[in-house]
């Protein structure tokens, strides 16, 4: 009788544990200062590379960050970042680096172990407001991609708008 309240315990204490994990990946929001929903030009360093259109319909800005702050990931080079931002507000934060299998341990000392999608072969922490995925990038290189959710959402609101707008101009 004791050994399923144990197990219990167990099991209860190590899914607390691994929730609060990804906690820190929300409280984090980003890589070092680079928060996703910031004001893009606020960023140190960022330079600006093109205009684009996300999926092929949301008019989007592409930048370069090259900053000394940014330099490094502990002893890990790092061989550039980029950020998409959505009406001045980035949504997304892509870090090349140096392949070391340190930055792997290093995430799941933070936000425990990751999940995996052998689909497009990818570790990725999901929290309620943004997804970091972990990847190889060529040979070489490791990519981390922090993406936000709520500027997602912010998009697919503005193209309902639109659509409304629209119907209601009839």
């Amino acid at each position: 009788m004791r050994i399923p309240i144990v197990f219990f315990l167990i099991i209860a204490v190590f899914q607390t544990a691994v929730s609060q994990d990804i906690s820190e990946l929300e409280k984090r929001n980003g890589f070092k200062d680079i928060k996703l929903g910031m004001i893009a030009d606020s960023v140190k360093g960022i330079k600006f590379k093109k205009d684009f259109k996300e999926k092929d319909e949301f008019p989007a800005k592409l930048y370069a960050v090259e900053h000394p702050d940014f330099a490094r990931i502990g002893e890990v080079k790092v061989d550039r970042i980029e950020l998409k931002a959505y009406k001045n507000l980035v949504y997304e934060i892509s870090v090349i680096a140096e392949k070391d299998t340190r930055l792997m341990k290093a995430l799941e000392s933070l936000y425990g172990k990751a999940d995996y999608d052998m689909k497009t072969e990818v570790y990725f922490w999901r929290g309620t407001t943004l997804i970091l995925k972990f990847r190889a990038h060529g040979r070489n290189h490791l990519e981390l991609l922090y993406t936000s959710f709520p500027i997602h959402q912010m998009m697919k609101a503005d193209k309902n708008q639109k659509v409304d707008d629209i119907a209601n101009d009839f």
